[in-house]
């Protein structure tokens, strides 16, 4: 443990560590947060939550919660494959599966847990079979910007349950350039082998960007390799994009039928921690027999399955958005006016989603920055400083007022005038 002491003490001397704030009460945008390296308290307007759409405290989402906790428990108490499956699952699978328009959907306990079990499943299968024999190479190509479940999950593909396993073939792993078709196209014509399974993953929109992949290019290079999957995680698509909160497809006006027409096989990840105001994740898919391999994956298999309350609440809100468009609508509305207030006021505001990374010069400390938008303003934003460019990253929702974000705005406009000023004039 000695060298995990002297680099964490590096680390803060270093002034890497986040600043952490512990959350007391909430109510709409409006929340009580303690600063714990001083135990001061706040009352500040948050633009760091991705309650998109402001179900977290919406009434029937809550009282579906409370509901599910007096029919089945506080938990299932047990894997789904075994005893821990319940009606709500199912009723889950199938919602998620009308929202994608994929009929087959297998529930997960979060993001990471699904983008493993999908590696294990696709690439690896789930057990020997007598007078079965898995030969054929993977290759997966992946967006260099994608996010870490993603990242994490292909760059243990070649293993599972972090055993190499003698009897499965190699999966060999290549990234390609953000958002470029040209370049996925090149790597495609240039690792791809005969009889190779090709799988290609891009986070829908980019956490930490703000902006869309190129879908349609993708599934026109695509066409050209009969039976490639492409895999899209929508976790900051779902409820975000698309006219009625559908996501990528939606937001480019095809459906994924549009890729299986093409010889592509689509498959969607949905997570619930950002419209769905829950947690979990889900995959789905048009291949029936996809799902018994997710569903005894080692991330399927060896953890409990979804909560009672969590799933309730994920399942309640995603009737509340299929319901309610005019949610989708209004967070739209939101992220435009934000975005084009800050660029009025000069800031370099980038993607075209309700993720609206600001980026700031490199010797602009985003740390110093957010302090002062909380401390100064009563504004709480997510300084960015280790995992991505400098910036400020700030998220709009459904339930921010106009009287809300100028208040941000004229934050920003205030923080940044009376700490970089003097700098700029010396």
């Amino acid at each position: 443990m000695q060298v995990v002491k002297e680099y964490v003490q590096r680390w803060y001397e270093s002034g890497l560590e986040p600043d952490e704030y512990i959350c007391h009460k909430k109510q709409g945008n409006l929340v009580e947060i303690e600063s714990v390296a001083t135990g001061k308290r706040h009352t500040v307007v948050t633009f760091c939550t991705n309650d998109v759409l402001g179900l977290v405290q919406n009434d029937a989402v809550r009282q579906a919660a409370v509901d599910a906790i007096f029919h089945y428990g506080t938990s299932n108490s047990s894997t789904s494959v075994l005893s821990g499956r319940i009606d709500l699952h199912r009723q889950l699978e199938n919602e998620i599966s009308e929202f994608k328009h994929l009929p087959h959907t297998q529930l997960f306990l979060n993001a990471w847990m699904a983008m493993q079990a999908l590696m294990d499943a696709y690439c690896h299968l789930a057990i020997q079979v007598p007078g079965f024999q898995h030969t054929r190479e993977t290759v997966i190509l992946t967006d260099v910007l994608n996010h870490g479940c993603i990242v994490s999950a292909v760059v243990n593909a070649g293993t599972r349950s972090g055993k190499l396993f003698g009897h499965s073939p190699r999966v060999r792993v290549r990234a390609y350039r953000h958002c470029d078709v040209e370049d996925l196209a090149r790597k495609l014509r240039r690792f791809v082998r005969p009889n190779d399974r090709i799988m290609v993953i891009s986070d829908a929109v980019f956490s930490m960007d703000g902006d869309i992949a190129p879908l349609p290019g993708m599934i026109d290079v695509l066409q050209q390799y009969d039976g490639s999957v492409l895999v899209m995680d929508e976790a900051h698509a779902s409820g975000a994009i698309g006219a009625t909160g559908r996501g990528i497809y939606e937001y480019f006006n095809i459906q994924p039928q549009y890729a299986i027409e093409r010889g592509i096989v689509p498959l969607i990840m949905t997570t619930f921690s950002k419209f769905a105001a829950s947690a979990g994740a889900a995959i789905s898919t048009h291949v029936e027999e996809l799902i018994p391999l997710l569903n005894v994956s080692p991330t399927s298999i060896g953890t409990i399955s979804l909560s009672p309350p969590l799933t309730a609440a994920a399942l309640e809100s995603i009737r509340q958005v299929r319901q309610s468009p005019q949610l989708v609508q209004q967070l739209q509305a939101n992220t435009r006016y934000l975005r084009s207030r800050l660029l009025e006021q000069g800031f370099d505001a980038i993607g075209e989603t309700n993720v609206i990374p600001v980026i700031l010069p490199s010797e602009i400390d985003p740390k110093l920055f957010g302090r002062s938008m909380i401390e100064n303003h009563g504004i709480w934003v997510s300084p960015i400083w280790f995992i991505a460019k400098p910036r400020i990253r700030i998220t709009a929702n459904a339930l921010h007022t106009k009287e809300e974000m100028d208040r941000l705005v004229t934050a920003m406009v205030a923080t940044r005038d009376s700490l970089y000023k003097p700098m700029i004039s010396a």
